[in-house]
């Protein structure tokens, strides 16, 4: 396994579309267990594949305490959704920013396993925002673009400067 350096809004390459995973080889769980790694390490909750600039549609989640239960999603797609829920949230791409954002409180999605076979997941509260977060990433939208402009602008700006004084 290898840790993976994180993309940091507004990196554009976090804006580009993944492209569906045609075939679940040893490469792409390798790839899953360097995301694993990469989002335990962080520490993060969940990770697509675009945060790391690799062009797949690939997350990683894992919301328990004691991170003991990893999740891998291979060509994650929500087939429904249902209700509502305001939950904060936050992105290993989008350092020390949290808000309020509305999304779906349960979801039903699909997906194929580290194995490549098929399964449907119904999730709820964390879980949920969690995995509508991250195929948000594979579709090359961020937490922030839910914000006002002046907020994403406050968040850009916070993040560009503490980049300038790092270089």
């Amino acid at each position: 396994m290898a840790l993976r350096p994180i993309l940091h809004f507004p990196d554009p390459r976090l804006r580009k579309k993944a492209l569906e995973i045609k075939e679940v080889d040893d490469n792409i769980r390798q790839l899953a267990d360097d995301m694993l790694e990469t989002m335990y390490e962080a520490p993060g909750i969940g990770l697509a594949a675009t945060q790391i600039n690799v062009q797949k549609r690939l997350v990683v989640i894992d919301v328990s305490e004691d991170k003991s239960s990893p999740l891998i999603f291979i060509n994650p797609e929500i087939v429904e959704q249902h209700g509502e829920r305001e939950h904060e949230e936050g992105c290993l791409s989008v350092p020390e920013s949290y808000e309020m954002v509305t999304r779906a409180d349960t979801v039903c999605v699909r997906a194929l396993d580290r194995e490549g076979k098929q399964f449907d997941l119904e999730a709820e509260e964390l879980l949920a925002t969690c995995i509508q977060h991250e195929i948000d990433h594979l579709d090359g939208k961020l937490f922030v673009d839910y914000l006002s402009n002046l907020k994403r602008q406050r968040i850009k700006k916070r993040l560009e400067k503490q980049l300038k004084q790092k270089n």
